[in-house]
């Protein structure tokens, strides 16, 4: 059996392939969207005596919120002295397993479409090609639901971090007296929501991945050739 590389670009045209090269793009999506993040919040102090000031929110991806000073040093507000604070909660853990496996998925689609372009002939020949390539695909559809189920937790936990509740909260100063505090301008977490958006989106496209390369294993071949056929009716002589 032949065994080197043959380049033919017919897969691409086929679902197996095809669905391989979205894979590959909506991974890029998704870690894109994610692992890049990096956003401002604007609290206004409204002190009471006509006077604002103002403090900045910033957080970035992985999100350790704990670690994203919101007054750095004690510093003077409204004529009251604030200690060190920072941001609230830590959703680093689900925002890292989800680039993981948004990582891990590109790099295995981008294998699976060297194989897929320049070694189909090995790969149809053989049990272990398919075999193997449903096996990982299944356990990515279970990771996309994982991780994605984590991070959608995690997204809420950074907004609620962020907005003036949680910078009520987190802040001394805004709990009680004539001073009020207030997120007046707020990052855009579009592409947080985006990043959201893909990653359940991958898990519905590798689902249906499963099924294309089931279709390749020989589990569906023996399935498909043991089915009875057409019995054909012969023809009898009067």
């Amino acid at each position: 059996m032949m065994t080197g590389f043959r380049l033919n670009w017919s897969p691409l045209k086929e679902p197996l392939g095809f669905i391989k090269l979205v894979e590959w793009l909506t991974a890029i999506f998704a870690f894109g969207s994610c692992g890049g993040f990096w956003g401002r919040n604007v609290v206004t102090l409204f002190c009471g005596d006509g006077r604002n000031q103002t403090l900045f929110a910033d957080f970035r991806y992985p999100f350790r919120m704990s670690q994203s000073p919101l007054v750095d040093g004690n510093a003077t507000y409204c004529n009251r002295t604030v200690t060190t604070t920072h941001l609230v909660g830590d959703s680093s853990s689900a925002a890292e397993f989800f680039v993981g496996v948004a990582v891990v998925c590109f790099l295995y689609s981008l294998v699976a479409l060297l194989v897929y372009l320049g070694y189909m002939h090995v790969y149809k020949n053989s049990d272990f090609g398919p075999i193997v390539d449903l096996v990982v695909s299944a356990v990515l559809v279970f990771l996309w639901l994982v991780c994605s189920s984590a991070w959608a937790k995690g997204l809420q936990n950074v907004k609620d971090a962020t907005d003036t509740d949680g910078i009520r909260r987190t802040l001394q100063i805004c709990n009680g007296g004539a001073i009020t505090c207030d997120v007046t301008e707020s990052a855009n977490l579009r592409s947080l929501n985006f990043s959201l958006v893909f990653g359940f989106l991958n898990m519905f496209i590798w689902g249906a991945n499963v099924w294309f390369v089931y279709k390749e294993t020989r589990w569906h071949s023996r399935k498909f050739s043991s089915q009875p056929g057409r019995q054909q009716q012969v023809p009898t002589s009067i």
